[in-house]
Order: C-alpha cells, then structure tokens, then sequence
C-alpha cells in the first residue's frame, strides 16, 4: 500500500488482482476513493470517483486523480478514463494527459 501526504489529506493506494483504488480514509471509514480495474499489465479504466460531503469543496477528487496520475507515470501504466469527473479533472489539466492511453 502507497500513501502520499497532501496538505493533511493522506491519500492511500490498494490494489489487489484486477482492481484498485485511491482513497481517503479516517476512523469513521473511507471518505473520498477513485476506483479502477485493470484491464492489462499496463492498462487501468478509471471507472468511479466519489467524495463525500465531509471532504468536498476541498479539492480531493483532483488530489485522488493527481496520485494516480503520479503512480502512473512512475509504474508505466495508461489510463481509460470513463468516470465523468476524472475526464473532467484531464480536460482541464493538460499536464495529466500523458498518461492517457
């Protein structure tokens, strides 16, 4: 398991066979997550983000599409994105389109 610290937001990655997520998560559960699947060694579809009321306005869903895309590149993976708001996150930000496959 990964973890990454962003201005007290600690964003975690889990995997297990041919699915995975980065996710937030505190004593009362998970609170934000971006769900995948793999769908070869080096390809994922990006297929759910959700955040929760507790987090929104605070910019977690970009920060859960930020790890992933800084996981990425250094794994060598390419994303298919076909969760709205994570296309929404790669058409407003060009600099994260190198992963796309």
């Amino acid at each position: 398991m990964e973890q990454a610290r962003t201005s007290e937001i600690e964003i975690r990655h889990e995997e297990h066979g041919e699915r995975g997520a980065f996710y937030v998560e505190t004593e009362a559960g998970r609170l934000a997550e971006l769900v995948y699947a793999r769908t070869s060694p080096q390809t994922v579809v990006i297929e759910h983000t959700d955040v929760s009321d507790a987090l929104r306005g605070r910019g977690v869903g970009r920060l859960l599409v930020e790890a992933a895309v800084a996981w990425a590149r250094r794994t060598g993976t390419k994303f298919v994105p076909v969760c709205t708001y994570a296309k929404s996150v790669f058409e407003r930000y060009p600099g994260l389109r190198d992963v796309l496959r």
